[in-house]
């Protein structure tokens, strides 16, 4: 049965939960819409053009900016620059202005000399692509401050390119032997690159089969270069007193990215700053100088106001008819929501007595208390039904086993296959002892299961009843090999029934006892913690696995399944010590570390008696 219980009002639902705030607050939202639609209309019909020239005012610039950066990526100086300056212009509508950062005019789309816009775009340099608005919305693996489009000395030609490409083809087809799926692409340098596309969760092999020195070796044209920026990349980590052994493994490759042979380490922001700046004095002379980007306002005109056009006049009909359709609408759901649940709850009460129907609860007003307290009951009912099922189920388990042996045994002897000696009436004498045992423990756990469990409650020494315990059990122990004590507080008194009291501690020394091996000892101890009192049942015995605890106070389980009943107990003692516990107003916890030993903890109030 579900221990969150929802709060049901005695007296009314508060007002912003009832069915009336609900009709209210329909009412007043409809007569919202219908004010608002007119509004919303104009606002919708003119952010939307607004929205639509900005989206397109951002695609311009960025086509604008990455445009200029190529040209200025693959040409040494921006003297033939006017031309692509004016085409861009066209096209996007607005003026561009190209200067020098000392404010020297490169290009200008404006046909007469007219001032600079007021602030500045964009700074236009190939070297220095982290400057501008392009870099933070590249890929993840394309994060170098320089334009990829800048291959300066790096620029192979043509036969060299056709070379790789052959390369590059072989290595793809023998991946796709592999059941890989690659392909390769053109860098703009004209070095092709294999790419290997891997599916989600699968792992490149640790051995490449289909790898081809040549195709990543360094071609005739960038051997010269390679080798001046490795000599220069040696140099630069000397002088930054980088350990020897990073900068011997530390070298460019072939498409331009450093590695090392040792791990880099905390070095490895100084080697990317090295192979990066040596990269753009190599490069400078093959690309353009930075230069400033002006873009000036739209040529377009301003999108026309807001009037009462034919169409517009449309529009505001449809939306009436929208908000009329959204009337009927909003009504026939907040009606159809207050008879649902009404209907549910009729279909559940007529439904056949074992199919235990439920209602969803969907709202916090009177149905939905109706609701919830119609699920209750019906939980309420269905663990009750299954606290019977199993009741009946497990006495006929418990009981099954001695009434079989006492009726096998009485019908040997009456077909004389046996005597009826000592032996024999001792065997029965024990079952029907046993049987007893079970019926006397299953009335008392029903009886405090009920409520209704036989309290004598008095004056109670703790002390002395624990004294009472350890002597009744002192036998049983002494013959298994381990010892038995007392101890703690002597001067705690309880408003207790002391005969229960003992049948718990009985139940838990006896469990202990015959949990621990010879040698071992348990221990009885009480304790004051703030305002409850605590006697604790000690072991060292084998321990209770993890996995078994929270079944451990429940009735007729067991941690060691093949264990009999005759030396594992009836399955009930500690669910008595549990009801006996609640029964004071206390608990009963467990504690436990597998071969090292247990300890339960019976927590009850600290009375004055």
């Amino acid at each position: 049965m579900s221990r969150n219980r929802p709060h049901f009002p005695h007296n009314r639902v508060p007002l912003r939960k009832s069915l009336l705030a609900r009709l209210m607050a329909t009412s007043v939202l409809i007569a919202i819409c219908s004010i608002g639609a007119t509004a919303w209309l104009a606002v919708q019909t003119t952010s939307h053009a607004i929205e639509q020239e900005r989206g397109q005012a951002l695609s311009d610039d960025t086509e604008i900016y990455d445009r200029l950066t190529g040209y200025a990526a693959t040409h040494p100086r921006w003297d033939e620059i006017a031309p692509l300056v004016r085409e861009l212009a066209q096209r996007a509508g607005r003026r561009i202005v190209l200067t020098s950062p000392s404010h020297h005019l490169l290009a200008d789309s404006a046909a007469s000399p007219a001032p600079l816009p007021a602030r500045v775009s964009a700074i236009v340099d190939p070297l220095h692509a982290e400057n501008g608005p392009l870099f933070a919305i590249r890929a993840p693996t394309d994060d170098s401050p320089i334009d990829p489009r800048a291959t300066g000395p790096y620029l192979l030609p043509k036969k060299e390119r056709a070379t790789l490409r052959k390369l590059a083809n072989k290595r793809v087809a023998c991946l796709r032997d592999a059941a890989s799926n690659a392909h390769w692409i053109d860098t703009p340098s004209g070095r092709p690159t294999v790419k290997i596309n891997i599916a989600p969760g699968a792992q490149l092999p640790t051995i490449d089969p289909c790898v081809l020195p040549l195709l990543d070796a360094p071609t005739p044209t960038e051997r010269a270069p390679l080798a001046w920026l490795n000599a220069e990349l040696s140099n630069c980590l000397t002088a930054r007193k980088v350990p020897v052994h990073l900068r011997v493994g530390a070298s460019v490759s072939p498409d331009l990215s450093w590695f090392s042979k040792m791990p880099a380490g905390r070095y490895a922001e100084v080697i990317e700053a090295c192979s990066t700046d040596n990269r753009r004095r190599q490069l400078k002379p093959f690309v353009a100088p930075a230069a400033l980007l002006y873009l000036g306002a739209p040529h377009n005109p301003a999108a026309p106001p807001f009037d009462l056009s034919p169409t517009n006049t449309a529009r505001i009909a449809t939306v009436t008819g929208l908000v009329l359709t959204l009337t009927v609408f909003v009504t026939a759901v907040v009606a159809s929501r207050l008879v649902h649940p009404l209907r549910a709850l009729t279909v559940a009460a007529l439904s056949p007595d074992r199919r235990h129907h439920r209602v969803p609860v969907t709202t916090k007003d009177e149905t939905g208390y109706l609701a919830a307290a119609f699920n209750e009951m019906i939980e309420r009912r269905e663990h009750l039904e299954e606290l019977r099922r199993a009741m009946v189920s497990d006495v006929a388990h418990e009981l099954r086993t001695p009434l079989t042996n006492i009726r096998i045994w009485l019908e040997a002897t009456e077909d004389g296959i046996a005597e009826p000696d000592p032996p024999l009436i001792a065997s029965l004498l024990e079952e029907a002892l046993l049987l007893q045992r079970i019926i006397d423990d299953l009335q008392d756990l029903a009886a405090a299961e009920a409520g209704q469990l036989s309290m004598d409650r008095k004056a109670t020494h703790l002390a002395g009843v624990l004294h009472q315990v350890v002597a009744a059990h002192r036998a049983s122990a002494e013959a298994s090999g381990v010892s038995l004590a007392s101890g703690g507080d002597g001067s705690i008194y309880l408003l207790a029934d002391p005969a229960r009291l003992r049948q718990a501690f009985g139940n838990l020394v006896s469990n202990a006892v015959r949990h621990t091996a010879p040698g071992g000892s348990v221990t009885l101890a009480s304790r004051r913690s703030g305002d409850d009192v605590v006697t604790e049942v000690t072991d060292t015995g084998s321990g209770i696995d993890p996995d078994d605890l929270p079944n451990l106070f429940d009735r007729f389980w067991r941690a060691e399944k093949s264990r009999s009943r005759r030396s594992g107990g009836s399955g009930l003692g500690l669910s008595i010590v549990q009801q006996i516990a609640r029964a004071h107003g206390g608990s009963v916890s467990v504690s436990s570390t597998p071969g090292v030993g247990s300890t339960f903890a019976v927590r009850m109030p600290l009375t004055d008696p």
